[in-house]
């Protein structure tokens, strides 16, 4: 995915001003509120998961709808997905207009994050609207076909509350795209993550170890290899990664020097962590012991990486120190508990692969 890149000290700022050069004290807080930035989305999508994985579960039973999870086959194609992706990207901004391009993405992403926003938002706005709004329900439905062939497309069940935190949400889209500002980013940014750790279901461990192990070499070559990675994470401007200004201190909000992390070095882990975590409820322990330690070795990975940009004063890969963090520590826990074998065969939907397989 292009957003890997791991956090870097940017050369330009994001409406293309020259910037002061970072101060001890500034990179400190840019890099301490990028880390806070980065537990939050996964340590609350994480348990957001489990209501999902819950409702999907009560979904199946209901109506036989297969469960949206990543299968070992999706796990092993997404790198390769994703680098086609990236480099697509590379070319475009090669031959196009960087300009032309950021304004299509932009409107694109202007939708989806304000979605995203809203999913996020919904259950602490909901409770804030007065209760002189009154709550209308709504059915949008789109079908395709007919007579037994005829199946839904969109089936979507809303209120006028719903429609109120949505135009709350919309406030927040409009001042990205009119002003780029790097608030409306990170506010995108994080509902971004929110949903992609709470939505984007792994359903083994087996998964997640092909899917971290794969992007754990893609984030190494495009980063180490070429300068695709960097060159991209530069010119994409979108919601894609969360940025943090170094010149806070001296210019208030609006500062221009900017540090920042891809979306990509949050979601590709956190789904992995949250996958432990609905593991730990499987065990009924009373206790979330992998996904704590998984979590407290993310951090660690994220500490690691930025001490080593400094050291090195280079972009870092981060999944090449989150990965074996977020991999290692929790198989090591597992066979030193004596849990390897439980942890391995537990499965989000146990049923699933059977399902497959007979339709095969």
């Amino acid at each position: 995915m292009a957003d890997t890149e791991t956090v870097e000290t940017v050369t330009e700022a994001v409406n293309g001003t020259a910037k002061v050069p970072a101060t001890p004290e500034g990179m400190m807080v840019a890099y301490g509120s990028l880390v806070i930035m980065a537990l939050i989305p996964i340590f609350l999508g994480s348990f957001r998961s489990v209501d999902s994985q819950r409702e999907q579960k009560e979904n199946h039973e209901k109506t036989g709808e297969r469960p949206e999870t990543m299968t070992q086959k999706d796990a092993m194609m997404f790198p390769i997905i994703a680098s086609c992706a990236l480099f697509g990207l590379y070319i475009f901004f090669q031959i196009f207009s960087k300009e032309y391009i950021n304004l299509l993405l932009s409107f694109y992403f202007l939708v989806l994050g304000i979605f995203a926003l809203s999913h996020m938002m919904s259950p602490v706005i909901l409770k804030l609207v007065p209760a002189a709004v009154p709550v209308i329900p709504f059915h949008l439905k789109f079908t395709q076909g007919e007579g037994e062939s005829k199946e839904a497309v969109l089936d979507y069940q809303f209120t006028t509350h719903d429609l109120v935190c949505l135009g709350l949400c919309s406030v927040v889209g409009i001042w990205y795209i009119l002003k780029k500002h790097w608030l409306a980013n990170d506010l995108l940014g994080m509902a971004f993550a929110v949903n992609g750790v709470e939505l984007l279901h792994l359903n083994n461990v087996v998964t997640g170890c092909i899917l971290l192990g794969g992007l754990f070499f893609y984030d190494i070559f495009w980063v180490f290899g070429t300068d695709v990675m960097v060159t991209v994470a530069k010119s994409f401007e979108a919601p894609i990664k969360l940025v943090f200004p170094q010149d806070l201190l001296e210019n208030g909000l609006n500062a221009t020097n900017f540090a920042m992390l891809g979306l990509g070095d949050i979601v590709i882990p956190g789904i992995f962590i949250a996958l432990l975590l609905r593991y730990d409820l499987s065990l009924k322990r009373n206790s979330n012991f992998y996904f704590y330690a998984t979590f407290i070795a993310y951090l660690a990975g994220l500490l690691l990486t930025i001490f080593i940009m400094h050291v090195y004063k280079h972009a870092q890969p981060a999944l090449l120190y989150l990965v074996p963090a977020c991999l290692g520590v929790p198989l090591f826990l597992a066979l030193c508990r004596g849990d390897i074998k439980t942890m391995f065969q537990y499965e989000d939907h146990p049923d699933l692969d059977k399902e497959q397989k007979k339709d095969k």
